[in-house]
């Protein structure tokens, strides 16, 4: 089906769905990578791809064939370049909105136990870090700790998370009803903005947040605050009346 042509160009409805797929990944690209230290990457490789295509045009066969030597390793230095932002993109490709309606992410057990424990935990003073998983799958990271599979209670939670304990140093990963892993490690967060204001246990808490879309839950052993992380973004000092409610809206997202 052609919808435009003018002498030899002739433009289709197959040029247009191409075009629109196109667009749409470059703006992509450009909207994860605004406002972080990729912008400048991109620009900068904006910059070189510009001047090559001058020195193609204007035949400088020695700037030509350095810029074709260098293309061949372009793929490998993107990949490494780009890491933070490549992984946040494959995490959000296997979400599908559409099946949002039929899975329930607030389940009523999970929200119940979780905020008995970190209530108690707050009182006890007691650090913790706890990650709900959500739609994506945090394998990786219950492999680095201990398996427990255990079902989920709020007095399973607490005892993890005594001091001197062999498993309370690291984050508990809880999916659906259980609790499939303890002393697990977690990405540290590289948002400047959490740098210098925050301990591990919150950098651990948004790096987690960074590449998947789980909700993290986080007492402080020395201030005794809950903090929630979500979207690489932590609400801190979060009131106990308010906590249980905040916990199921960050769910229900």
């Amino acid at each position: 089906m052609t919808l435009f042509e003018y002498e030899f160009i002739r433009f289709g409805l197959k040029d247009l769905i191409d075009v629109l797929i196109v667009s749409f990944i470059i703006y992509e690209g450009l909207r994860l990578t605004r406002g972080t230290r990729s912008a400048q990457i991109v620009i900068g490789l904006t910059l070189i791809a510009f001047v090559a295509s001058i020195a193609y045009w204007a035949q400088l066969e020695g700037v030509t064939w350095l810029f074709s030597n260098l293309a061949t390793f372009g793929l490998i230095l993107f990949v490494i370049v780009f890491q933070p932002e490549l992984r946040g993109v494959l995490a959000q490709i296997g979400q599908s909105r559409f099946l949002r309606r039929f899975v329930a992410l607030e389940q009523r057990k999970t929200l119940k136990e979780i905020s008995r424990a970190t209530l108690r935990l707050s009182e006890l003073r007691y650090g913790a870090l706890i990650v709900i998983e959500r739609r994506t799958g945090l394998k990786n990271f219950s492999e680095s700790g201990k398996s427990i599979n255990a079902e989920l209670s709020s007095e399973m939670l607490v005892t993890l998370f005594t001091p001197y304990t062999p498993l309370h140093d690291g984050a508990v990963i809880v999916s659906g009803d259980f609790i499939i892993a303890a002393a697990a490690s977690l990405p540290l967060t590289t948002n400047p903005r959490y740098r210098k204001l925050f301990g591990m246990r919150h950098k651990a808490a948004v790096g987690v947040t960074d590449v998947s879309d789980a909700v993290v839950v986080v007492v402080s052993e020395e201030t005794s605050q809950i903090s929630i992380a979500f979207e690489g973004h932590l609400n801190t000092n979060i009131p106990k009346s308010e906590f249980q409610s905040r916990l199921a809206s960050y769910l229900r997202k």
